[in-house]
């Protein structure tokens, strides 16, 4: 399983630990992923996904994963929530064109 949030792409970073005395070694900075269940209002739905806690925050600041979706640009999302959004915005269309 990759260290990658689903929704924003955020992935490992790496860098150095420096001591004290200036010496600097490798290290790897891990994103703050989380297993979480969200709900998507359109596709009337729970939806699985492994994101970062700065991303839940974002999904929770926008007002839920469907307005999160439709806002965040595409090249921004990973593949798995690129096909989330197709499906969010297919579902909206469609209800728009029955009322």
């Amino acid at each position: 399983m990759s260290r990658r949030c689903d929704l924003t792409g955020k992935a490992v970073m790496t860098g150095h630990l420096v001591s004290h005395s200036n010496r600097k070694t490798k290290r790897r900075f891990l994103p703050n992923l989380c297993n979480v269940t969200l709900q998507s209002d359109a596709l009337n739905r729970a939806v699985r996904l492994r994101v970062s806690a700065h991303a839940l925050k974002s999904v929770d600041h926008r007002g839920g994963l469907d307005a999160f979706l439709k806002k965040a640009r595409d090249e921004e999302l990973s593949p798995r929530a690129l096909e989330l959004k197709r499906q969010v915005v297919k579902a909206v269309n469609e209800t728009q064109a029955a009322a």
